[in-house]
Parts: structure tokens; C-alpha cells; sequence
């Protein structure tokens, strides 16, 4: 069964998918989307087209674990996620992906337009890479 993790951004949002046996990070992307729905369809139908049968949001606590602005918007995209995809969704604690992946772009020397763009699917990335060794350890 694929995974797809979720950075969900206000404009952009990252998605990256598992292969078919749900232990390691395939694709990853990101679209242009504004507004919970919005964003929710897009990324139902791509679980649909690929077969996703868990969606995992990034959760973004603050650092000392409390929840902000942020966190609340994931977990109202997660609501609407999970009644629009029919799959599993799982809210994953996300602290410091985004610092994280902006230190992966800049060691492999991506900047400037190309560093925005990519910034959010990398997240993505680490988000499913984080989730899927869990679940590796679990089982």
C-alpha cells in the first residue's frame, strides 16, 4: 500500500508517495493550491490515481510542543482530507522538515527560485521518510 505525506503550505504544498510496499519515498512534488478545499481535492485525487491508501499531514508543533496557527490549519486539511479521500490521514509531529530541507538544497547547491520551488516537496520527503521508519520499527 502506498503513503503520500503532505507539507501543506498556504500557496504551495509538498506531496511525496511511497512505493507500492509502503517502505520507501518515491515521488515528490509540489502544486499550487489556495484554501483547504482547494488544496484537499487536488491532493485526493492524487491518492486515488496512485493508489494511496494513508495520507500523512505534516503537523507543525512549535518547539517546546505546543500548537499554533499552523498546526490548526493541518488539522482542519486533514478533516476535509480524510472525508473527501477515503483513506487513513495521520497527523506527523513535522518540527524543523522545513529547516531541514532547506540545508538539503543548499549542500546540493540548489538556490534562489529553483530553492522555493523545491523546498516544499523535499519537506514532503521527510515527512514519509519519517513516518514509514516508524512504522518500519513498529512492525
Amino acid at each position: 500500500m502506498r503513503v503520500m505525506a503532505v507539507d501543506y503550505g498556504d500557496v504551495r504544498t509538498g506531496l511525496a508517495v511511497s512505493d507500492e510496499s509502503g517502505t520507501l519515498t518515491g515521488d515528490a512534488w509540489v502544486f499550487k493550491a489556495y484554501g483547504h478545499e482547494a488544496a484537499a481535492e487536488m491532493i485526493a485525487g492524487e491518492a486515488r490515481t496512485r493508489g494511496v491508501g494513508v495520507i500523512v499531514v505534516g503537523y507543525p508543533k512549535n518547539m517546546n510542543g505546543t500548537l499554533g496557527a499552523r498546526a490548526e490549519k493541518s488539522e482542519r486539511l486533514a478533516e476535509i482530507l480524510s472525508a473527501l479521500s477515503g483513506c487513513e490521514v495521520v497527523l506527523w509531529d513535522e518540527r524543523l522538515t522545513t529547516v531541514s530541507a532547506q540545508r538539503i538544497l543548499v549542500e546540493t547547491g540548489r538556490h534562489g527560485k529553483k530553492h522555493r520551488r523545491n523546498i516544499d516537496a523535499v519537506a514532503a520527503s521527510l515527512i514519509l521518510e519519517g513516518y514509514l521508519n516508524s512504522t518500519l520499527q513498529t512492525n
